[in-house]
């Protein structure tokens, strides 16, 4: 997955060279000559690529390990209007996997200790539908055949996702994957609390991609594109740690809710004694004990009132290769007189 994120920078930096010489012969052609009028069309497309989440168990503030730690897929299909020789529109359904994992994301990894100990993990299957205008910087010839070799483009849109996210309970609990967000790991829902979040929420898509005309009806195109959504609660984490006492009506709850104590990592396995023991002799002044068990009694920093989130807005990157299909007008013969 990493050669794909590789391919496509690579792809798109090569091509906008090559489009500036387009540009710049576009234009010269055109002074002093006759413009014909551009005729619309559309096009089609599929698409495969990768998924990059960011948040609180993958932050932004550290890109390239958040990009590619935890890499997974998305799917995508797609229709696009073009209106004029630089501006078109796309609605675009995507499906996109995204997982965080603080065990994997922070073991051997001394800054980010507290991510260890707090333990969370989740996954989430993202359904997106979106919206989007897009500029070309090359503009196009007068219809769809006289597109472009080579055409980067830009685009900026809103874009409505439903998401479910998932967590494997306890090795005690059968380490199932279950939906976190009926559970109100955070005591949601239940008096005192917030009220449940809202698994359907908006985000704004923004990114960039290059188009490569193949033959008269088909092209292929990379694009990378961020979402930034309005969702806290993608991993469903984002507040403090709730008082145990509040969610006795539901077991798995609570054991979800703060795993910090649990031996081991839930998701893919991994003893995490000699992690936690760390934890508590350099940051909580232990002393430092290879025979202390960290696991024994709940751990300062992580119990009840204490942030187990950080409050901000998930995001997502996006990556695919598309096969464009370019849907022909139908001829306008003239009226018979």
């Amino acid at each position: 997955m990493r050669k794909s994120i590789l391919l496509i920078s690579s792809f798109c930096v090569l091509g906008i060279g090559a489009a500036h010489a387009q540009l710049r012969l576009s234009k010269n052609s055109g002074k002093g000559g006759y413009k014909p009028k551009f005729e619309p069309y559309s096009s089609v497309a599929f698409g495969v690529g990768t998924s990059s989440y960011y948040g609180e168990l993958a932050p932004l503030s550290d890109p390239i390990r958040s990009t590619f730690q935890l890499m997974r897929w998305n799917i995508s299909a797609n229709y696009t209007r073009h209106f004029t020789p630089q501006l078109s529109g796309r609605v675009a359904l995507t499906l996109a996997r995204l997982t965080g994992d603080d065990y994997k994301f922070a073991n051997g990894q001394p800054k980010y200790d507290y991510n260890f100990v707090r333990n969370l993990h989740f996954r989430n299957d993202v359904k997106e539908l979106a919206f989007t205008g897009h500029y070309q910087f090359v503009p196009e010839g007068r219809d769809f055949t006289h597109r472009s070799l080579i055409t980067p483009y830009v685009f900026l849109g809103i874009a409505v996702i439903a998401h479910n996210p998932k967590a494997r309970t306890p090795e005690d609990m059968g380490n199932n994957w279950v939906s976190l967000q009926p559970l109100g790991t955070e005591g949601q829902g239940r008096p005192g609390y917030a009220k449940p979040y809202s698994r359907i929420t908006a985000a704004i898509p923004f990114g960039f991609g290059l188009r490569y005309k193949i033959n008269r009806r088909w092209d292929i195109s990379a694009e990378a594109g961020f979402r930034y959504t309005f969702s806290d609660y993608i991993d469903d984490v984002g507040g403090v740690y709730a008082n145990p006492g509040d969610m006795l009506d539901n077991p798995t709850a609570i054991a979800m809710s703060n795993r910090s104590l649990e031996r081991t990592a839930a998701r893919k396995g991994g003893d995490r004694t000699a992690g936690a023991r760390r934890y508590m002799v350099e940051k909580l002044g232990y002393p430092d004990n290879t025979n202390f068990d960290p696991f024994a009694q709940p751990i300062t920093g992580f119990t009840q009132g204490f942030d187990r989130g950080g409050g901000r807005p998930d995001m997502y990157l996006l990556t695919n290769i598309h096969v464009n299909y370019i849907l022909a007008p139908k001829v306008k013969c003239p009226p018979l007189r």
